[in-house]
């Protein structure tokens, strides 16, 4: 019963956000969030740098995706220390491999790509899970079955990858389709659930020209299907099909990751199938390998009282912090935009 409200309460508060963020995240107002005065030039004016709500939302879709892990994990009663060492060896590797993949596929060095670092991820997980469990084997009891330490690392990309792109919606970027090159069903189906995004620093506005064009609302759709498969896939998780729940995961966000790209509008690269096509496809059948070789998993009943627990230690709390702070800095310090201030006194307020 406590498994179903927790994923009833999951449920509740997504659809809240995402609604929330689906009617207002396209406006201009959302897409700065502060301002840091950097240098001051000749004219008494100040050069500033912009953060996001880009950044804002990368953020707190990873420190959820990572609470989510950590709750899953701990549900199932599986090494706190070992969750922690792997997932920090991933996030090592996946947050560089955002931009480093970008520079390779796109020839852009100022840009993100969070399909490019998910498929590093995905390949590089089942050995930081071995890696963490050799490294802390040595020190303490340390096991980390193999097939549910890869179902609650997909569950958590899923969702973080599903909130993340609210950052896209605030940004302007992953941006879908004129409405009007698209069939009529399309046209009749998104009449009024389109995007149309305001301001010239919106990414859909500067490298598309699609400034007050109705466009498919690419972003919303992959949320609501990320989110979705997460609450699922937490679903199988709890009720013990870690297997299923790896595979749901996997296969629906790569998959998708595949079909999204034939209604998107934005660069994905110079090659008619993209280089993100590919890698999607490549994942589905490395996580079908994984699948097939891992051993059977072998988990006691997860109880989402004890996961939900782990998260009023005192350590946990100050690291899910520092987790969101970095990446808000990472990925929220815009490098394509920038800004003017001036500082003035309210002489009435004096």
């Amino acid at each position: 019963m406590s498994d179903l409200i927790f994923l009833a309460a999951m449920t509740c508060i997504l659809s809240l956000v995402l609604a929330w963020g689906f009617s207002h995240l396209p406006g201009e107002r959302w897409q700065m969030l502060a301002v840091v005065p950097q240098k001051k030039s000749a004219d008494g004016q100040w050069q500033g740098v912009n953060f996001t709500y880009y950044g804002f939302f990368i953020a707190t879709s990873q420190l959820l995706a990572v609470s989510l892990l950590l709750i899953l994990l701990g549900a199932a009663h599986i090494s706190l220390a070992g969750t922690l060492l792997a997932t920090a060896i991933v996030l090592a590797v996946c947050i560089p491999a955002a931009r480093l993949v970008a520079i390779l596929v796109e020839k852009k060095r100022h840009t993100f790509t969070i399909g490019g670092a998910s498929f590093v991820g995905i390949l590089i997980s089942p050995w930081a899970i071995l890696l963490a469990e050799r490294a802390l084997g040595r020190f303490i009891d340390c096991r980390l079955p193999m097939l549910p330490m890869l179902a609650a690392m997909a569950i958590a990309y899923t969702l973080g990858e599903g909130l993340g792109r609210l950052g896209c919606i605030s940004f302007g970027c992953c941006y879908g389709k004129r409405l009007r090159d698209c069939s009529p069903f399309m046209q009749r189906l998104f009449a009024r659930a389109s995007f149309v995004f305001d301001g010239p620093t919106k990414k859909a506005i500067y490298e598309g020209k699609l400034s007050g064009e109705p466009l498919i609302p690419i972003q919303a759709m992959t949320c609501i299907l990320y989110c979705l498969t997460a609450i699922a896939g937490s679903f199988l998780f709890l009720t013990g099909h870690c297997t299923a729940a790896f595979i749901l995961s996997i296969a629906v966000t790569q998959i998708w990751r595949i079909l999204s790209e034939t209604l998107r509008a934005d660069f994905r690269g110079f090659a008619k199938i993209s280089a993100y096509q590919k890698m999607g496809g490549l994942a589905v059948l490395y996580v079908l390998l994984l699948a097939l070789f891992s051993p059977a998993p072998q988990l006691v009943d997860p109880i989402i009282s004890h996961g939900l627990s782990l998260l009023w230690h005192p350590g946990i709390i100050i690291g899910l912090q520092l987790l969101w702070l970095m990446y808000f800095i990472v990925f929220g310090r815009s490098t394509v935009t920038t800004s003017t201030l001036s500082f003035h006194l309210i002489r009435e307020h004096l």
